[in-house]
């Protein structure tokens, strides 16, 4: 087919069909926009747009001189015309519905691409801030991938509640699962842990249970770390518990990905691990790793479980920061195997 003769064109609007004669590859995107519109008798508010074969051959732009300036053949070499004609569909929107809808704002809580992008961009940071750049982020592979604060709780919708916001908790449970000592254990022991949650500290049913049982219940390990939760305020709403605590309880409750009952085993576990992770943080003394001009064990408020009185660096220091990290858990460990009308003297060396 030459360039310079005609073919038909069929127009589809809304159901009503018109034909067009006198149409050639010359033909301009406004000219056929102007064919379409008096072929079909089509308002002039509406905002019209030619597809052919899924491609848009002319389309109008709202404003003004609605005409399409870009005056190319509407029928490029590329569009390939069938022996009967051109088909083709025509879209149309009315001016005053375009413009409303321009004019509208925008949900809130839809996030647009560049919102979408910056929560993506926001994951790639760091996780926690407490431990420093090098621990600001957990493992890639063992850790703890989600984390749930209590937000719907009574006590955190009373107007003048002093307890700590719901974001602080889930900081703390963030600082939990970055702490070096913590991530040493979940590395060395190939472990993932599909929840890290807070504990409801007012309507806990286990929590209640517990206490008419006259002990006390600061955790528990659901499905053997499938989901572990951590009560991390104090009973009086006021404040967090100390960081020390909350430490202790956290491996507390990893120990039961083995073992469920308060046995031997589970104890001397505990106790590997509560050595591993103050030893952790020893190491780290001896390097020259600083948060803010502070040590991680002074973070994690456990240097006075590592420090010994000789200031010296070599071996003699490092065996006296073990020995003095063994004797600070004596006490912790028998404290709570008591709980449980077992002896501390089952788990130590002999």
């Amino acid at each position: 087919m030459t360039s310079d003769s005609s073919f038909e064109v069929k127009f589809s609007y809304k159901g009503k069909t018109s034909n067009a004669s006198g149409v050639t590859r010359e033909t301009t995107q406004s000219q056929l926009l102007a064919i379409c519109r008096q072929a079909l008798d089509i308002e002039e508010d509406v905002i019209l747009r030619l597809v052919a074969k899924g491609k848009t051959l002319a389309r109008e732009n709202q404003g003004d001189a609605r005409s399409t300036t870009d005056e190319q053949p509407a029928f490029p070499p590329s569009i390939k015309i069938p022996k009967g004609g051109a088909k083709i569909i025509v879209m149309g929107s009315k001016a005053q519905l375009i413009e409303k809808l321009y004019g509208r704002r925008s949900d809130p809580l839809m996030r647009g691409f560049d919102e979408e992008r910056q929560a993506r961009n926001r994951v790639k940071t760091d996780l926690s801030s407490a431990w420093g750049k090098r621990y600001g982020n957990q493992h890639k592979q063992y850790k703890f991938c989600r984390f749930e604060e209590c937000t719907d709780a009574s006590f955190g919708s009373r107007p003048g509640a002093t307890t700590p916001h719901a974001f602080e908790a889930r900081r703390l449970l963030e600082k939990l699962a970055c702490d070096p000592g913590v991530q040493a254990i979940m590395k060395s022991r190939e472990l993932v842990v599909g929840s890290l949650g807070e504990m409801d500290p007012i309507d806990d049913r286990l929590m209640k249970e517990k206490e008419r049982e006259g002990g006390r219940l600061l955790g528990y390990n659901t499905n053997m770390g499938m989901r572990i939760d951590i009560k991390l305020r104090s009973d009086d709403l006021a404040g967090f518990r100390p960081y020390p605590e909350l430490a202790s309880t956290l491996i507390h409750e990893i120990s039961h990905n083995w073992c469920a009952d308060h046995d031997q085993l589970f104890w001397t576990n505990f106790a590997q691990m509560r050595i591993e992770y103050l030893w952790t943080h020893a190491q780290l003394m001896h390097g020259a790793y600083f948060v803010g001009g502070r040590r991680t064990a002074s973070v994690a408020e456990v240097t006075d479980m590592i420090v010994t009185s000789n200031p010296a660096n070599g071996m003699l220091a490092r065996t006296e920061m073990m020995n003095n990290i063994c004797n600070s858990l004596v006490p912790e460990i028998q404290r709570d195997m008591l709980q449980h009308r077992l002896s501390v003297q089952l788990i130590m060396p002999a």
